[in-house]
């Protein structure tokens, strides 16, 4: 799709009309009608056309609530089709509303092969506003067809016009383009069906980034881990034929080093809950996005070797396997050890997430990064607690813990901080071994991040991010299509554009 932007405005009737676009797209706030338009339409409108269009305002009661859309077809015009998009109340219009407006008028234009929108922009920071847009257009039009024999047809938008800005945001929309092929490459590995996102083919994408971008690839095999003492990956993955595969990808800037940075994303290309078996209701058909965080942290890295940030080194990690049952398998009560020595009783095979990332988290310190943040499909208890539309955040450095959440508003991705109590760890003590796995059910996501700070070293600014509720939309939302959302890349990438902001872990 190509996107740009033009200083046209929307009273310049004459100049729209010289756009060629085939649509032409305009956001109305609440309670204002037609009245912004007027001036344009009359000249725009023939007087019949004019007539034609407000009674048909009148006819749908058009009130401009936020995601109201009307279109007016204009047969043998340019523009030949006039699309109103609702803003709701302008006190509440920001870089969101914008986001899902623009994405609601993109999949209304979908059938046109051009569009030329106008948005009330005041208020709102051009360059931000730019790329919020660029990033909606793409993202709301994301169709994966890769496995229908017989696809259906794609949307037609290829031309995307951004009015009301002129050339100095040319850059940001240029970034939106890489970020939102980043986001798509998240989607894609979510969305794959288990036999095909393995984790081989986890490792095989790394190494198709590595190639295209410079990156470095470093690849762990089974053997490398047990040298390391990863037991607690390697547990998880004994169950499986498939072989476990650690990833770790770096991208390194070509100026000097003034930051590093660790990414652990968890990878269980499938979870089948081990011994403690997934049973029906608990969507076990869908458990290929159980490596949501895996994928959030290659489209980062996608992104991040288009965008080559200055000063920023970041290290990409994915502990990648599978969770299956076998003669194999690890069972309900095995004590395993991971690789900073620290045992582990696992009282239930299906919280095996946190037994791959313990270890991932352990490697990722030895890096000695200025901050680390995981990213986790961890538990259901998160998506209880906050729904499908807000990941939780935790978080032992309030410096990091608000740069994130600032990251997260610039890029549309709601989070909320969550608290890390410390006596909420009592829930995790084993009679026969450092710890448990898993604690009592309440607070499940809080035991969940206290078990990962166990591998944190103390000196190290940790975020851990559940996404578990926002990894996928059964029905779609905002820019998201139903299916994978590609959640997390965007705030990754915009916290490292903002730079990598950390402070002392406390």
């Amino acid at each position: 799709m190509q996107i740009r932007a033009q200083t046209i405005r929307l009273e310049e009737a004459g100049a729209l009309s010289g756009l060629g676009a085939e649509a032409l797209a305009v956001g109305l706030f609440s309670g204002e009608r037609i009245q912004p338009l007027r001036q344009a339409l009359e000249q725009l409108l023939s007087a019949a056309e004019h007539d034609a269009f407000i009674k048909r305002l009148e006819q749908r009661r058009f009130k401009a609530k936020a995601g109201e859309c009307l279109s007016f077809e204009r047969l043998g015009s340019r523009p030949g089709t006039l699309i109103l998009i609702g803003l709701g109340e302008p006190e509440g219009f920001d870089l969101q509303a914008l986001r899902t407006a623009t994405a609601s008028v993109c999949k209304a234009a979908s059938a046109l092969p051009s569009l030329a929108l106008a948005m009330p922009l005041e208020g709102l920071a051009a360059p931000a506003a730019a790329r919020a847009m660029a990033e909606a257009a793409q993202l709301a039009l994301f169709a994966d067809q890769r496995f229908k024999s017989d696809a259906e047809p794609s949307s037609q938008l290829v031309d995307v016009t951004l009015l009301g800005l002129d050339a100095a945001v040319a850059s940001e929309i240029q970034d939106a383009g890489s970020i939102v092929r980043g986001v798509s490459l998240a989607r894609e590995l979510v969305a794959a069906p288990p036999n095909v996102a393995t984790p081989q083919h986890l490792a095989d994408i790394a190494a198709q980034l590595a190639h295209e971008h410079g990156l470095e690839l470093k690849l762990l095999e089974r053997s490398d881990c047990e040298a390391l003492g990863m037991g607690a990956y390697l547990g998880v993955a004994q169950g499986s034929v498939l072989p476990p595969k650690f990833i770790h990808l770096i991208y390194r800037p070509s100026g000097p080093v003034q930051r590093r940075v660790a990414l652990v994303g968890k990878g269980l290309t499938f979870d089948s809950g081990g011994y403690n078996l997934k049973v029906s209701g608990s969507q076990i058909e869908l458990m290929k996005f159980d490596m949501g965080g895996s994928a959030a942290v290659l489209g980062a890295m996608r992104a991040i070797g288009e965008l080559k940030p200055a000063g920023v080194e970041v290290h990409m990690i994915v502990a990648a396997c599978e969770n299956m049952i076998s003669g194999e398998a690890v069972h309900p009560g095995d004590i395993v050890t991971a690789s900073n020595g620290k045992t582990i009783e696992i009282n239930n095979t299906d919280a095996e997430g946190r037994l791959t990332l313990a270890d991932a988290l352990v490697y990722a310190c030895k890096l000695e990064p200025d901050a680390l943040i995981d990213l986790a499909t961890l538990t259901g208890a998160c998506v209880i607690a906050l729904g499908e539309e807000i990941a939780g955040l935790w978080s032992n450095t309030d410096g990091l813990a608000q740069a994130l959440l600032k990251a997260g508003d610039a890029a549309g991705e709601s989070f909320w901080r969550m608290p890390l109590r410390s006596s909420y760890k009592d829930g995790l003590k084993s009679t026969h071994a450092d710890m448990k796995n898993t604690g009592p059910r309440p607070g499940g996501s809080i035991t969940a991040a206290l078990f990962l700070q166990d591998f944190i070293q103390p000196d190290v600014a940790w975020a851990h991010l559940d996404i578990a509720g926002t990894v996928w939309s059964d029905k779609g939302r905002g820019c998201d299509p139903a299916g994978a959302t590609g959640f997390g890349v965007r705030t990754l990438v915009q916290w490292l554009l903002d730079g990598a902001v950390t402070s002392t872990a406390t």
